[in-house]
């Protein structure tokens, strides 16, 4: 479901002793570091240094000189730093890290059971790049800052946050101009399809399921990423009562009796042949026509530069008929079913 949610791993939280000192040198070199500099000013947006930016809690970082060691707390954020085609910069990752086939072999400085703080400390990056709205957990941000490291924090909360997050992170790490350049491309693709997905003047009722675990089904909250791209691509997303809650109710899912079932957890093993098994499932308009259909989820849920891939793909699985020349066709899932 896009990025994972980094818990602390307390086992790996030894060293107090070390990490106390740390903490109090780097405070002290950060409180005489501000009496010495400047007050903060924002510089236009031409790579030049030093910058402030404002990350998408609000929060002022100011970065002295271009981050030559930068350290990613997210999938969707190596993505980025990799389209921005400064990969080479990125020290650390995390255990997600699948795309480009490179960003697997970074460090893994975050897992799903937690940030750790020792790697952190040892790489000495002079960027951290975390994951807003508790995907790197607060703590382990206020532990990062309170060791002198920049954090920017970022969480797109929609498809439009996602390019303003691209020019985000291309003006912290010093690459404006090919955050812009990604941003308006992706902006053009995202539109075409949009466009197309409308021109088919059908919005079926559509169920993307982003899990299935023990008899139980999870999909998109009210005005989530999710949602929006379903909206997007040319459906009329279903969705659970509650912002904060994923799973689907049994009853709620066959009353909104959805037209089109997009399997997002295909990867966990789950095909169209299995949904229709499900007890209570198989009077579902969609599951009695046969549109239920697999997806990469990858490229759909995650917050970065192939969003635009992944909206196609949901587009083609909402409505088969859309034929999407600028696209790669999709790879074949679920033959078997």
């Amino acid at each position: 479901m896009g990025t994972p949610d980094f818990q602390a791993a307390p086992d790996r939280r030894s060293g107090r002793g070390l990490l106390a000192t740390l903490v109090l040198a780097s405070l002290l070199t950060v409180a005489l570091a501000l009496l010495l500099l400047p007050s903060p000013t924002v510089r236009a947006a031409d790579g030049a240094f030093p910058v402030t930016v404002v990350d998408d809690e609000g929060t002022q970082i100011r970065l002295e000189v271009q981050p030559a060691r930068i350290i990613s707390l997210s999938p969707a954020n190596t993505e980025i730093v990799f389209a921005l085609g400064k990969g080479d910069r990125l020290v650390g990752g995390t255990d997600f890290d699948d795309h480009p086939a490179e960003a697997a072999a970074l460090t893994d400085v975050a897992t799903f059971s937690g940030v750790i703080l020792e790697q952190v400390v040892e790489l000495d990056p002079d960027l951290v790049l975390a994951a807003g709205n508790s995907f790197t957990p607060p703590d382990d941000i206020e532990r990062l800052r309170e060791l002198g490291y920049p954090v920017v924090v970022v969480y797109a909360p929609d498809v439009d946050g996602v390019l303003a997050d691209i020019e985000l992170i291309g003006a912290a790490i010093g690459a404006p101009d090919e955050a812009t350049a990604i941003s308006d491309a992706m902006s053009q693709q995202l539109d075409a399809i949009a466009t197309a997905a409308a021109a088919t003047s059908t919005t079926p009722r559509t169920y993307y399921e982003l899990d299935w675990f023990e008899g139980a089904t999870y999909g998109p909250a009210p005005d989530s990423f999710v949602a929006d791209m379903v909206e997007l691509a040319g459906g009329e997303p279903i969705t659970t009562a509650d912002p904060a809650v994923f799973q689907m109710p049994l009853e709620l899912l066959i009353e909104a009796d959805p037209e089109v079932i997009v399997l997002g957890d295909v990867k966990s093993g789950v095909c169209p042949a299995d949904v229709a098994a499900r007890p209570g499932w198989g009077e579902m308009t969609a599951v009695v026509n046969g549109d239920v259909r697999p997806v990469d989820d990858v490229p759909v849920t995650r917050p970065g530069p192939r969003l635009a891939q992944g909206l196609g793909s949901l587009a083609r699985a909402i409505h088969p008929e859309l034929d999407l020349p600028g696209l790669p066709p999709d790879p074949p899932l679920c033959e078997a079913g």
